[in-house]
């Protein structure tokens, strides 16, 4: 059972208070019988016990931190460690989360869903919050995080959880005024293809293609890695040859279109722009260096962290409007 909290838009963390309610005895008493005391009867003990477990109360290791000197150990569950833009992103939460004596694990689900949920099983005994990318249903979320709090990163979807968005609107607007300004009237998008609907960038590119004029049907769809992006570039280019720009759901995918476009004879810029999205750092060592909707990726892991520790101390816990990352243009050589 997991409490609604007072707006009613995310589950309410269950406390010692609401076991001690459900059972009828004090807190103390809770705090006796989950602390295996001997001060306290076996019937009560056991009522504690039940009450605990249908509620899914969770003790905070946080809180027991402060007499035991307790390790605070967070789950961090990304969908891909190859991919650079995880990678940074981890790396940022790692660094936000050692200033606070605190440990990360990070759990890799290779971006499949049966994955997912055998991390969730795992780590719901073995961590005091999870921070993480999950494309699973919310049941599935709350059935194995129960008590415990929860960050989710870049969820597309209205959830009940605390979540940190990312809105790229404005800088894809932008990436598209950009090459219409440089003459390009033919502009594509490599899409991310193993989703089961359109990603919410793709629905970006589309609105800012239409708004100027510019046909937001060429999409092709693309794997997240650089050969998936050299595969794409080859395919838009063989349905479409007119393209002269292309918009990539991300950096990794833009590199290989790159690469694809040099070993295609196709000089980038000046017959081909490219621009990607993450604003990776590796963006930066390629040739010519990577136009991108840039993110903050250091910010996004640290907020992430700064949203958990608010959550297990109690105080009031960032609005959905201050956990939101926005996404620019970053000019360079390849647009």
């Amino acid at each position: 059972m997991v409490l609604p909290s007072a707006a009613g838009t995310e589950p309410r963390k269950i406390t010692i208070n609401d076991v001690a309610k459900s059972a009828g005895v004090s807190r103390q008493t809770v705090s006796r019988a989950l602390n295996d005391k001997d001060e306290i009867d076996v019937d009560t003990k056991q009522r504690v016990l039940d009450a605990a477990r249908a509620l899914g109360y969770r003790p905070s290791r946080f809180a027991r931190g402060l007499v035991r000197q307790d390790t605070m150990t967070i789950g961090l569950v990304i969908p891909d460690l190859l991919n650079p833009f995880f990678t940074e992103v981890a790396a940022a939460a790692l660094e936000a989360a050692r200033a606070r004596g605190w440990q990360v694990v990070v759990y890799d689900t290779g971006d499949r869903a049966e994955e997912e949920l055998g991390t969730l099983q795992v780590i719901s005994s073995q961590v005091d919050a999870v921070i993480g990318y999950f494309s699973c249903p919310e049941s599935e979320l709350e059935k194995f995080t129960r008590g415990m709090p929860v960050v989710l990163i870049g969820r597309e979807q209205r959830t009940r959880f605390s979540a940190i968005t990312i809105d790229g609107s404005a800088g894809v607007h932008a990436a598209v005024a950009h090459l219409v300004a440089r003459g390009h009237t033919r502009i594509g998008m490599l899409d991310h293809h193993t989703r089961a609907e359109p990603s919410v960038r793709h629905e970006w590119f589309t609105t800012a293609a239409a708004a100027h004029g510019i046909d937001p049907g060429l999409v092709v769809g693309a794997d997240q890695t650089a050969d998936g992006g050299g595969e794409a570039l080859r395919a838009m280019l063989t349905a479409h040859p007119d393209v002269t720009a292309v918009f990539t759901f991300n950096d990794i995918i833009a590199i290989g279109a790159l690469r694809e476009a040099r070993r295609l004879g196709r000089n980038v810029p000046h017959e081909l722009a490219v621009i990607g999205f993450d604003g990776l750092q590796l963006g930066a060592l390629v040739e010519p260096p990577l136009t991108s909707v840039a993110l903050d990726t250091r910010g996004l892991g640290a907020l992430a962290i700064e949203q958990v520790a608010r959550l297990l101390s109690g105080a009031e816990a960032l609005a959905a409007d201050e956990l939101v990352v926005q996404a620019e243009l970053r000019l360079s050589g390849s647009a």
